[in-house]
């Protein structure tokens, strides 16, 4: 175990930055849970997205969790607000300033720069500032890490980039994932709402289900609906569990075009609560998703995934986690956009959905052999 470097180890407040989506911030727990050991007594506070900012009923080792929509950072709700240019960042600078941190820790994939939050920390008032950077920051960086991962091959999983980050500063970082788990505190309130809703959804108690979450923030990282339903009717069929169909609001056309082709043959959940989708994941045989926030959730209750893994980065696969990883190889693969630039979508539907069904058959027979 390092030991904390000096001007790190008398930090009694230390605000965390991670604006990015729910399951980026996921990713980034096993580094807050080292931040937290570290420094047992000092307050913790995490600087997240509105997305990320749902995480805080469930992340006890955090002691406060404050939400704002980076414009540098894609937005994850409908429209920033109206307001004058920069009103924004004055004030959450204000509002830093005041809560008198001592040192803040900013968590960023490879493809971002640390550079804005580090200037806002910096007005802020924050004293010591670690990122990673893949130019030298001066001034806007107390604590810099050079910045060596490039998109491809030579990227680092997302939660060992974070774990090396605060390894830097003396925070150790774990040698293998399974001492370093995401970190997803669950409710029993959570699980007997979800109890209840499958139970008025129709589904007797003991009845072994599995979950398909159709969705994905980036049109490039889902599956065909069409496809998902194949590989669930032919898992319902080999194994007599029920299919349980997941997502959110803005999930919904892909929810119905899944629902319309499995004709009746699966229950719909309505959008859940983050707990709620987290113990229906907790109590599934299987889940079946994209490269999304709930494969990240799977991960993080236990839970066995077949993710179908669309090859646009290939750094945020699940970590420490039953699961097969699906996809097909394409010469384009690490492209790192939204939208396949392509249009044959080929890295996903080339995965057959008897493939998917046969994955997940197997992770169902191994849990039940542990």
């Amino acid at each position: 175990m390092t030991a904390i470097q000096a001007p790190w180890a008398g930090v009694r407040k230390l605000l965390a930055v991670r604006l990015d989506s729910l399951g980026d911030v996921l990713m980034t727990t096993p580094a807050l849970a080292a931040l937290r050991e570290g420094l047992p007594t000092a307050q913790l506070h995490l600087l997240t997205s509105p997305a990320g900012a749902a995480l805080a009923p469930h992340l006890p080792l955090v002691d406060d969790v404050l939400a704002w929509e980076a414009p540098w950072v894609a937005p994850r709700t409908a429209a920033l607000p109206a307001e004058p240019l920069g009103h924004a960042e004055l004030a959450l600078v204000q509002q830093l300033a005041a809560a008198g941190y001592q040192a803040a820790v900013i968590f960023t994939v490879c493809t971002q720069s640390a550079l804005p939050a580090a200037l806002l920390c910096r007005q802020a008032g924050i004293p010591l500032r670690l990122a990673h950077c893949r130019e030298n920051p001066y001034g806007l960086l107390s604590h810099w890490v050079r910045d060596d991962d490039r998109p491809g091959d030579g990227m680092r999983h997302e939660v060992r980039r974070q774990l090396d980050l605060v390894a830097s500063a003396g925070f150790a970082a774990t040698a293998t994932a399974s001492a370093a788990p995401l970190r997803l505190a669950l409710h029993e309130a959570d699980r007997h709402a979800v109890r209840q809703r499958l139970a008025a959804a129709g589904l007797p108690a003991q009845q072994p289900y599995f979950v398909v979450h159709p969705g994905a923030a980036a049109a490039s990282r889902r599956y065909p609906p069409e496809s998902f339903a194949a590989a669930a009717r032919a898992l319902a069929a080999d194994t007599g569990h029920a299919a349980v169909l997941a997502g959110s609001a803005d999930d919904a056309p892909q929810l119905d075009a899944l629902h319309q082709a499995m004709a009746g043959a699966a229950l719909r959940m309505d959008p859940l609560p983050l707990g709620q989708l987290a113990a229906l994941i907790e109590g599934a045989c299987v889940l079946l998703c994209n490269n999304s926030a709930p494969a990240h959730i799977a991960a993080a209750v236990g839970a066995p995934v077949v993710v179908l893994y669309a090859l646009t980065n290939p750094q945020h696969t699940p970590w420490a986690a039953r699961s097969r990883v699906l996809s097909h190889p394409v010469p384009c693969s690490g492209c790192l956009k939204s939208v396949c630039p392509e249009g044959h979508h080929a890295c996903l539907r080339g995965v057959p959905p008897q493939g998917v069904a046969a994955a997940a058959r197997a992770l169902m027979h191994g849990a039940q052999a542990r």
